[in-house]
């Protein structure tokens, strides 16, 4: 019997479009087109993973005076309002929830306060490396090697053998749900 563990991943949207090179390509078309291609790459992720997936953008300089709400998918996507930033709306969010949540964002403020709160921060790029692997099995990981025959061999890991502190193990077990 398998079983799932699903968390909610809170997304800093623009803070991991403008990490990504990838998804900065279609952002320099057009804000639009980079929030486009976030959604659909978050969207193959869900459908693989089924986590609970909420982005959050910035509206806070020429957004609508009430927070906007938008599903893509199953996807939930919140603009905060107008003189609201992002930000504020993520950690209001992580205030409110008591679910296993992971927070995606490269602002070390965010991922300080996340932490505070008890849940999880993720570098955008981590996530990003994460949610690429998890879309493509292909991908082939630092640890993973073609040996002469063309299998892949993994390398195993040397050095003593170090215990992360146990904020950081709980960390990396809720980041091994993804």
């Amino acid at each position: 019997m398998c079983q799932y563990w699903f968390m909610h991943i809170l997304v800093d949207g623009y803070n991991l479009i403008r990490q990504s090179d990838l998804l900065r390509r279609y952002e320099r078309h057009s804000l639009e087109a980079g929030r486009r291609a976030l959604m659909s790459k978050l969207s193959d992720y869900k459908r693989k993973k089924g986590h609970r997936i909420t982005v959050v953008f910035d509206g806070w300089k020429s957004g609508s005076a009430e927070e906007g709400r938008d599903r893509h998918g199953n996807i939930e996507i919140i603009y905060s309002r107008q003189g609201e930033k992002a930000d504020e709306v993520i950690k209001r969010i992580t205030d409110q929830t008591a679910e296993e949540t992971i927070v995606v964002s490269s602002d070390r403020e965010i991922a300080s306060y996340a932490t505070r709160q008890g849940k999880t921060a993720l570098s955008s790029l981590e996530f990003e490396t994460i949610m690429n692997k998890a879309i493509s099995p292909s991908w082939s990981g630092i640890y993973e090697q073609e040996g002469e025959e063309g299998r892949v061999h993994r390398r195993k890991k040397k050095g003593p053998a170090r215990r992360l502190p146990r904020t950081k193990r709980q960390a990396q077990t809720k980041i091994k749900k993804l």
